[in-house]
């Protein structure tokens, strides 16, 4: 019996209440999140999507030609984003050509990982990334300026959708793998669970 994306986020409730729920968000919400916790957010989160741009683009290279539209729609917006966060940093007077953090390098070399596995693996991760950025910037409601900007971008109703069209390609893909793979498919989900709630906690702890 193979599992879907709806059951792991119900294996593991505990885990993911903590990669979609931070005092970094609920800070951001209330407006009370200190300027250097959050460009350092800003800046780290911009070499993420860097190394998950990568991450999308591999796992396009193995889909299946039926989920291309998705992923193609999914690597379009990263362009945009990543333009996005050289805005917004601009903005700030902030340099994106920094080091990074120890959370930030941890997890993007486990997406690199992620990248030279199987494609329901890859399906998995990718979806799973995508789905804690929109309940994390979800969860804490209407948030306020200047952050409410950022809440909208990945928890607007559009992104919502693109999430449930990839936890749909997912779900595909796991149903067609083999046991191994579902296993390490399942070991993905609860590392990006990890790394999300680790990343949080970076930004959160500096300048605070």
């Amino acid at each position: 019996m193979s599992i879907t994306c709806a059951d792991l986020t119900k294996k593991y409730p505990h885990e993911w209440e903590q990669a979609t729920v931070h005092p970094f968000l609920d800070q951001c919400a209330d407006g009370s999140i200190q300027p250097q916790q959050f460009q350092t957010w800003l800046v780290q989160d911009y070499h993420f999507v860097t190394d998950f741009t990568r991450l999308l683009a591999k796992t396009l290279a193995t889909a299946p030609v039926a989920h291309f539209d998705v992923l193609l729609s999914g690597l379009h917006a990263l362009q945009d984003e990543l333009n996005w966060f050289r805005v917004k940093a601009a903005e700030r007077g902030l340099t994106l050509d920094v080091e990074r953090q120890e959370a930030c390098t941890r997890y993007c070399t486990w997406m690199q990982q992620w990248s030279e596995q199987a494609y329901a693996v890859q399906a998995t991760a990718v979806w799973a990334i995508e789905l804690a950025y929109n309940q994390g910037w979800q969860r804490p409601g209407p948030m306020k300026v200047p952050y409410a900007e950022f809440a909208e971008r990945w928890g607007n109703t559009l992104f919502t959708e693109y999430v449930k069209q990839l936890e749909q390609q997912a779900d595909e893909a796991l149903a067609a793998a083999s046991p191994d793979i579902q296993a390490d498919a399942e070991a993905a989900f609860k590392e990006v669970a990890l790394q999300e709630k680790s990343f949080w906690q970076m930004a959160f702890t500096q300048g605070a």
